[in-house]
């Protein structure tokens, strides 16, 4: 049952909305095929078959027509391909020709069921404006479709010499339809570009978190390092100058630079060390404050019995650095829960758990978290992570209370 269902739930929010929406404008093309194709024209009386299956197959095209401009039109909003123009000035033309087509027999007199007309031109014009929507961007043109469309109906009505009744019937009909079709073409694509654009918000938010590390380190690297091999130059220039002049100077200028390296060999590893350790209270804000910004609600229980040691704190941050890394970057979780319990005693437990959470992996394994086990296993500690049900993963840390122990061995 989990293969059956696995190709949707292993889904984003956004891929899941792509395939309901691709789906919901497949099933217009059989919507306007069966409610405003087959039924009238098929069961049409005093219509010549020739004809009733010629407009039936006008109207079958112009189904298809709609459905791939429809598919083109939204691999356009998801940045698939580029906006489908060409395809959309055909399909604008061969409505206009087939709607035409229509009203010309009707004002002929060609067709014998008075509501096949009306039947035909609804479909053909309404579907029409609805895949037109889906290939513009601002709202202040989408507007102008419905409006433009059923005027334009209205006007070749009268020109074919059909009654004024019947075409401010077309002009009514087809702007209420038209405007139907056309707000839930453009809420669609605007809706799909939203949650995707959110989804690579998430992403980059993520990244920018990495990079801006990686800038922290680099700039306190620099400000270490940029001084110190400054002076390091400065003094083996000098010494080389000394030695060249048989100077007895130039062994107390090497001694310096020895003593320089060895002390900025002394601060790099300060700063290693410091990039290193993480601060298990900053990290903690900073998981629940980049949690909330993606739109996720995330809760943080936090209620120390006592004071932890630095080696424990920073193992501890870097959990839940990691933890808020794959849950931006994996599944689509809309809760997550950090509990970190630290009694007086005992075993102190870090908890992440979250929602929204593959079945299976999207990629092959990182090695994240085998460099967190690495870092507990040194203070004896052990990291289980995996899935729990009903799509939640938890992540689940525990390290002994090494003084406890201690103290029991020696009893």
């Amino acid at each position: 049952m989990s293969k059956l269902t696995g190709w949707w739930k292993n889904r984003s929010s956004a891929g899941k909305l792509e395939l309901y929406t691709r789906w919901s404008f497949h099933l217009f093309v059989l919507l306007e095929i069966v409610s405003f194709g087959l039924a009238p024209v098929m069961g049409a009386a005093g219509t010549s078959s020739v004809l009733a299956g010629t407009l039936f197959v006008v109207l079958f095209t112009h189904a298809v027509l709609c459905g791939v401009l429809n598919s083109r039109a939204l691999d356009w909003v998801v940045g698939l391909h580029e906006r489908p123009v060409r395809l959309a000035v055909f399909m604008v033309v061969a409505t206009a020709a087939a709607t035409l087509a229509v009203l010309a027999l009707q004002a002929a007199g060609r067709l014998g069921e008075p509501s096949m007309a009306p039947a035909l031109v609804s479909g053909l014009t309404c579907f029409g404006s609805g895949s037109l929507v889906m290939c513009l961007r601002s709202v202040r043109r989408m507007r102008y479709v419905p409006p433009a469309t059923a005027a334009g109906t209205s006007l070749a009505a009268l020109a074919l010499g059909l009654p004024a009744g019947e075409a401010v019937g077309y002009l009514v009909g087809i702007l209420l339809g038209s405007l139907f079709f056309s707000f839930t073409s453009g809420f669609s694509a605007w809706l799909l570009n939203t949650v995707y654009e959110l989804d690579r918000s998430r992403e980059v938010q993520a990244r920018l978190a990495v990079a801006e590390e990686r800038l922290r380190f680099g700039r306190d690297l620099h400000d270490v390092m940029g001084r110190n091999l400054a002076v390091i130059a400065l003094k083996s220039e000098l010494a080389v100058q000394l030695a060249r002049r048989e100077r007895p100077e130039a062994v107390e200028q090497m001694i310096e630079v020895q003593r320089i390296a060895q002390e900025s060999q002394r601060e790099v590893r300060d700063v290693v060390r410091g990039y290193r350790e993480a601060d298990l209270a900053v990290e903690l804000e900073g998981a629940r404050g980049v949690l909330s910004a993606a739109g996720m609600d995330c809760r943080v229980d936090f209620r120390p019995g006592r004071e932890l040691p630095s080696e424990v704190q920073s193992a501890l941050g870097w959990v839940v650095r990691e933890a808020t890394t794959n849950v931006l970057r994996h599944g689509d979780a809309h809760r997550c829960l950090i509990r970190l319990t630290a009694p007086e005693t005992g075993s102190v437990t870090l908890v992440v758990e979250n929602d929204g959470a593959p079945d299976a992996p999207a990629g092959p394994p990182g090695s994240g978290l085998a460099g967190l086990r690495e870092r507990l296993a040194a203070l004896d500690g052990t990291l289980q992570a995996g899935l729990v049900g009903d799509g939640r993963f938890r992540l689940l840390a525990e390290i002994p209370d090494r003084e406890s122990q201690r103290l029991e061995v020696r009893a």
